[in-house]
């Protein structure tokens, strides 16, 4: 059974691993077997934002288009968080028009992905990439029926291990983002914290990922 990695921005091409590899509109390339797209609010480039939105909106609707991101908010950036806002709806009313789950970056910012999932009615699966906060948080996103996915903090953060035994087996993803560390990593450390064995944990991941990915 392979490894799934939710979120990284680097293709391994592993035989091990199954990766959805980030790419954004400016630097699509058709090299990567299966990706998600998506425009980071870190990213947003107002004079070619029509041209990258066009290209989300073709990218989804083809079969190795996996998912929508990652796209979101983040309140630590210079960048307004109306246009970050406005931005990131536009992207949603794209993907709403598929079952394609949407891979969030979200930073000081939950409570407004939980109002616009709300106002959107969005059925899309969300999933919170890259989760580090604590188990409030945690539980009013589950509440909400969002999903959340773990890495680079797991391996370096003692405080989210309760966090992460906290949510449900059928609620986490795990990923390498931009660590070095390879995925391997990230599942043996997730393995030692819910106390399985590494085969059980990747049956779960796999079932949440075929449960959640259409």
């Amino acid at each position: 059974m392979q490894y799934i990695n939710l979120h990284t921005h680097r293709f391994s091409n592993q035989k091990e691993v199954f990766e959805i590899v980030n790419q954004y509109p400016n630097e699509f390339s058709i090299a990567i077997p299966q990706y998600s797209i998506g425009i980071h609010p870190w990213y947003i480039a107002l004079e070619r934002l029509q041209n990258d939105i066009q290209l989300i909106s073709e990218k989804l609707q083809e079969k190795n288009c996996l998912a929508l991101g990652e796209c979101g908010l983040d309140k630590r950036i210079e960048t307004p968080l109306a246009i970050q806002t406005t931005v990131f709806q536009q992207q949603i009313e794209m993907v709403q028009t598929t079952l394609k789950p949407i891979i969030v970056h979200c930073v000081a910012a939950y409570e407004e992905v939980i109002a616009i999932k709300k106002e959107m009615n969005i059925k899309n699966p969300i999933i919170i990439h890259g989760f580090s906060k604590n188990k409030q948080v945690a539980k009013s996103l589950l509440d909400n029926g969002l999903y959340l996915s773990f890495g680079k903090q797991l391996l370096q953060n003692p405080n989210l291990e309760e966090v992460f035994n906290f949510v449900p087996h059928t609620c986490f993803f795990l990923e390498t983002d931009t660590i070095t560390e390879n995925i391997e990593t990230v599942y043996k450390k997730a393995a030692s914290i819910k106390k399985v064995n590494i085969e059980a944990l990747k049956a779960q991941v796999n079932e949440n990922y075929h449960n959640i990915f259409k």
